[in-house]
């Protein structure tokens, strides 16, 4: 199983990755933005693509050894598709966006302070869509704690439903 945990910088994404790999059983969790650290010399806009094509190598080296994968990067439409017409296993592909208000996504939430490139990323991410991309579930998130987040995750995975807190 692969699911993805798009988002903006700031909506919750590896926080949310994080209790969900601690849910589900024989599970890894991918930070496409560690990828970047091999290449940091790189421009950011260079670096893109070849974070995307190893995290693919990374998810299908996971699913050929039956290891779920949780990915989380802020992902549109182009990268998407990309990155599902490269998974070798195309089965239970779960696609979920966080999409917190824009205030809430530059706010200082968890004691995380925004630094400002940060802050000009999230307004550019909001602009192009990145929190309503016009595919997989949107959930906005702006008032739910993570375990709430990760619950309404879990309503639309069948076989890890029955995880949800009470």
């Amino acid at each position: 199983m692969v699911i993805f945990i798009s988002g903006s910088i700031n909506s919750g994404k590896t926080t949310i990755s994080k209790l969900l790999k601690n849910k589900i059983p024989n599970t890894a969790h991918i930070e496409v933005d560690d990828l970047r650290a091999f290449i940091d010399w790189m421009p950011l806009e260079k670096s893109i693509p070849i974070n995307l094509q190893n995290s693919i190598s990374i998810i299908n080296n996971f699913s050929a050894n039956n290891i779920n994968s949780i990915v989380s990067y802020p992902l549109n439409k182009k990268e998407y598709d990309y990155m599902i017409s490269e998974l070798q296993n195309k089965k239970d592909i779960y696609f979920f966006i966080l999409a917190p208000t824009l205030e809430v996504a530059l706010s200082q939430r968890n004691n995380r302070k925004l630094t400002e490139w940060e802050i000009e990323r999230i307004k550019y991410h909001y602009s192009t869509g990145i929190n309503n991309p016009g595919f997989g579930i949107v959930i906005n998130n702006s008032d739910h704690t993570p375990d709430q987040t990760v619950n309404e995750i879990l309503k639309f995975i069948p076989e890890f439903a029955s995880l949800r807190s009470q």
